[in-house]
C-alpha cells in the first residue's frame, strides 16, 4: 500500500494526472488502477476524473510490477529454416504469437525463448525477435529475427512492403472476377472497438490492399490464394467479408452460409474450428550479402481435410518448404 497526501498546489488537478506524475507511471496504467478501485481517499474509491481539492490522503494498492519480459517455456516449435540471423517457423493454429492483453505465457514467444534463448533482447523486450505476427487462429510461416541486424532489416522490410506474403483461404461463394484486387481502407470498427472494419481514411482508416486468385471452387465455397500488399490487422478477414466472401470458420467476420451448400459439405464447414486461413509462403529480402529467399509452410492437416471434404483439394499447392531458386535480393 502506498500513501500519498495531495499538496495544496495540486488543487484543481485530475487525480489520474497527479498520480501518473508522482508515481512515475504511465497515465493509462494509473487510470486502470483507479477503475479497478485500487485508489481510495477516506476509504472511498476515486474515479480517474476526480478533481483534487488539495490535502486528500490517497491510498494506492499497486500490483506487483510486471516482469521485464516473457519467460521461456518448453513446447514444440516447427522450424522451416534456422540460421544465425533468422528463424522461420510454421505456427500452428490456436497459438498466440506473443504475450499481451492479459496473456503472459503459453505463446509462441515463450517457446522460442526456450528453443533459442539468444533472441531475448532482440527488438522489443516484450516481443523479442518478432517482426510481424499472425492471428491466433491463422497457421503458417512466420519470421523471427535472431540478431539486431536482422531485426532492423526485417522491420524495415515489413514497414516498406518489401516482403511478399501469400495466403490460402477457404471462403464462401465464388469471387467474380476470378482474380482481382481489393483496395479498401481498414480501421477500428466504430461500433465494436475490438473488431476491424472497412473505414474511410477520413474516419481513421489506413490504406489496405489485397490481391486474390481463385484456385478451386465447389458448391458454394472457393479456395483462394491471396497476397497482401499491406499488413493491417485482420486484413484478409475484413477484405473477404467486404467483398461478400467471408472466410469459413471465422468467428468474428464470418457467416453461417454452410446451410446453403450441398448436404455432404455442411458438417465439415459448420464444424471447422477456426478461420480457414494459412500463411503459405513468405519471401524475405536478403541482408548481410545473402539473397532473398522464399519459405513455404506445409498446408496443415485440418485445412487439407476441409478442402478434401469440399472438393477443393485439386487447388492445393504441392508441399515445398524452401524455394530452390529465390528471387533477386532486395536493396
Amino acid at each position: 500500500m502506498t500513501s500519498i497526501e495531495a499538496p495544496a498546489s495540486a488543487a484543481g488537478e485530475r487525480v489520474d494526472v497527479f498520480l501518473a506524475r508522482v508515481l512515475d507511471q504511465p497515465r493509462n496504467r494509473v487510470q486502470g488502477l483507479l477503475r479497478r478501485g485500487l485508489v481510495t481517499a477516506g476509504g472511498s474509491p476515486l474515479k480517474p476524473s476526480y478533481v483534487l481539492r488539495g490535502g486528500e490522503k490517497i491510498a494506492c494498492r499497486l500490483p506487483p510490477a510486471p516482469s521485464s519480459g516473457p519467460h521461456a517455456e518448453a513446447g514444440p516449435v516447427s522450424v522451416i529454416h534456422e540460421d544465425e540471423d533468422l528463424l522461420v517457423v510454421d505456427k500452428p493454429a490456436g497459438l498466440i504469437v506473443h504475450p499481451g492483453s492479459g496473456v503472459s505465457g503459453g505463446t509462441l514467444v515463450n517457446r522460442l525463448l526456450h528453443h533459442r534463448p539468444g533472441i531475448a533482447g532482440i527488438g522489443s523486450a516484450e516481443r523479442p525477435g518478432i517482426v510481424h505476427r499472425l492471428d491466433a487462429g491463422t497457421s503458417g510461416a512466420l519470421a523471427v529475427a535472431c540478431s539486431d541486424a536482422a531485426y532492423r532489416r526485417l522491420s524495415r522490410a515489413f514497414a516498406q512492403r518489401e516482403v511478399d506474403k501469400v495466403y490460402l483461404a477457404v471462403v464462401y461463394g465464388r469471387p467474380e472476377p476470378s482474380h482481382g484486387e481489393v483496395d479498401l481502407p481498414i480501421g477500428r470498427d466504430p461500433a465494436v472497438r475490438t473488431r476491424m472494419a472497412v473505414v474511410s481514411t477520413a474516419r481513421g482508416g489506413r490504406p489496405a490492399v489485397s490481391r486474390y486468385h481463385l484456385l478451386a471452387e465447389a458448391s458454394g465455397v472457393s479456395l483462394l490464394e491471396l497476397r497482401i500488399l499491406t499488413g493491417r490487422t485482420h486484413q484478409i478477414r475484413v477484405h473477404s467479408k467486404a467483398i461478400g466472401h467471408p472466410l469459413v470458420g471465422d468467428p468474428t467476420y464470418g457467416e453461417s452460409r454452410w446451410r446453403n451448400v450441398e448436404p455432404s459439405m455442411r458438417r465439415p464447414l459448420r464444424e471447422f474450428p477456426r478461420p480457414a486461413l494459412h500463411a503459405l509462403r513468405l519471401t524475405l529480402p536478403g541482408f548481410a550479402g545473402a539473397p532473398s529467399r522464399t519459405f513455404t509452410a506445409h498446408v496443415p492437416e485440418d485445412l487439407r481435410t476441409l478442402c478434401q471434404a469440399c472438393r477443393l483439394d485439386q487447388g492445393l499447392p504441392i508441399d515445398r518448404q524452401e524455394s530452390p531458386e529465390p528471387p533477386a535480393a532486395l536493396a
